[in-house]
């Protein structure tokens, strides 16, 4: 499944590294793609998009 999330607080690599890190602790085999200028975060995972949320909101950075 795709999903395409806008993540306002995205603003470095440092930040996708730890929204792809947080993503990847409950589908290890999940494919991020995120980029800084749009705020745009695209995840191919297994896990549910409200998941995805979850743990990126956890993560610090709450999916607007």
């Amino acid at each position: 499944m795709t999903i395409q999330l806008k993540v306002p607080g995205i603003a470095c690599s440092a930040c996708v590294n730890t929204v792809t890190k947080a993503i990847k602790s409950v589908d290890a085999n999940a494919t991020v793609e995120a980029d800084t200028k749009t705020k745009i975060v695209n995840v191919q995972s297994q896990q549910s998009e409200n998941k995805i949320k979850e743990i990126i909101a956890k993560a610090g950075y709450p999916a607007a």
